[in-house]
């Protein structure tokens, strides 16, 4: 039996798993008066894994800035009539006051980290963050700044003493830092993550025959450059890349479906039957059919 997702559905918070800490009015009173961090600070922090039927709206917008950086899945953001979609390693700061909406995707619900932050240098932190070129930001995924996230949750899970709201708020400058100015302190990792984004892009289009060209326009890249970055990250070039992520793909069809092989050459984006067999058998050591009659379901 199949069930289908209730698309009306819609939940603010209280997924599994889900961590979140909001500062008391008092706490917040004592950030205030505390000269070391009240420029910056947090009002609230959390993690959301899997938020499925994730949904909030606030027609009037908030009186904080939101960042919102999804890890994994995708949603959508509306702020006033702008709609963006936010994928993994990207993310997006809610202008403050002004009317927003964000939710999960239902076939790909995202896992995401957000924070809401204040004070008079949030004002200059928007404002940096603005002149990126593009919206949502893309900020390659490092394991070191969200152990950083992870310690300011924990931290706050324990205290609200003076000393450790300074350790939190402290951090929140650097963490923020560390995205918006990503592209300027980790160049490298914006390459590199190229590399993992056109693989992603392959496996998702992978009935298509793209040619070396369209690969490296995709990630806004010359064909030179694309290809040197591609081999050096993964030991092959892309058109071998693609071509295996291809027969990989038609060992599945062989294996779990009826599709016969020209079937198959379509669904992997071969429209030489001959050909791809001619491929499969060089990759694999024995052709498609005997592949498929080799690994017939019982």
């Amino acid at each position: 039996m199949t069930y289908k997702l209730k698309s009306d559905k819609k939940i603010k918070e209280g997924f599994v798993g889900q961590q979140m800490i909001v500062l008391p009015p008092n706490v917040k009173n004592s950030v205030v008066k505390n000269d070391l961090i009240n420029q910056l600070y947090l009002t609230a922090i959390g993690y959301y894994p899997h938020a499925v039927y994730h949904s909030r709206e606030r027609k009037l917008g908030c009186s904080e800035y939101i960042l919102l950086y999804c890890i994994t899945g995708s949603g959508s953001v509306t702020i006033e009539d702008q709609n963006f979609k936010l994928n993994p390693n990207h993310f997006i700061i809610l202008p403050k006051q002004v009317g927003h909406k964000y939710e999960s995707s239902q076939s790909n619900p995202w896992t995401l980290y957000w924070i809401h932050f204040k004070g008079a240098n949030a004002d200059i932190f928007y404002r940096r963050y603005l002149e990126n070129i593009q919206t949502p930001v893309f900020s390659a995924y490092d394991e070191k700044r969200f152990r950083e996230f992870e310690m300011m949750l924990k931290i706050l899970g324990n205290s609200f003493e003076n000393r450790d709201l300074e350790i939190v708020n402290l951090s929140l400058q650097n963490f923020l830092a560390h995205l918006i100015y990503s592209k300027e302190i980790n160049p490298s990792h914006i390459e590199l993550d190229k590399v993992a984004r056109s693989i992603a892009f392959m496996k998702q289009n992978i009935a298509i025959n793209y040619s070396l060209q369209d690969l490296a326009t995709a990630q806004l890249l010359s064909v030179t450059h694309y290809s040197r970055l591609f081999k050096a990250k993964t030991g092959r070039s892309p058109n071998q890349y693609f071509n295996e992520l291809k027969i990989q793909k038609a060992c599945q069809f062989l294996y779990f479906s009826d599709l016969n092989i020209k079937e198959i050459c379509v669904e992997v984006g071969f429209s030489d039957q001959y050909y791809f067999s001619r491929l499969f058998k060089k990759m694999m050591g024995i052709a498609p059919a005997i592949y498929k009659n080799q690994h017939k379901r019982s």
